[in-house]
């Protein structure tokens, strides 16, 4: 099996310069992980987590105004990527290396979707894969 085939066809994604607070509500709202973050050229420049927010509010200084921070000041700058047609046990095998919770499936040079931890274990609990 492709990753095509398992990933997630919809990118969330949100924009450098809003706010974290913005951020948060977005991925309560879209009831996502993790939004891509892209810049005005439509080219992805990080990623940032429902983690990421969390471990910022956990941190030491507890009075963080999460509309004063800026999605790049707590974005991950480094983006995993995996061509769709990459065999789905490679796709897991980067995830478990790489220490990602999703990547960025491109195709042509082209976003064509999200492949998460998750998708992996829907499909390994809903197949056969696994001898009983």
């Amino acid at each position: 099996m492709i990753v095509k085939e398992v990933m997630n066809k919809n990118i969330y994604y949100i924009g450098p310069d809003e706010s974290v607070r913005f951020a948060l509500k977005e991925l309560y709202s879209l009831g996502v992980h993790r939004l891509f973050v892209f810049d005005d050229n439509d080219c992805p420049i990080g990623v940032i987590s429902y983690e990421d927010i969390i471990l910022l509010e956990g941190s030491e200084d507890t009075m963080i105004d999460l509309d004063m921070v800026k999605v790049s000041d707590l974005m991950t700058e480094h983006i995993t990527t995996i061509n769709a047609n990459a065999k789905i046990q490679d796709a897991a095998n980067l995830i478990l290396r790489a220490e990602v919770s999703g990547l960025l499936v491109v195709e042509n040079d082209k976003n064509v979707g999200v492949l998460t931890k998750t998708d992996i274990c829907r499909l390994v609990s809903f197949s056969d894969v696994i001898p009983k």
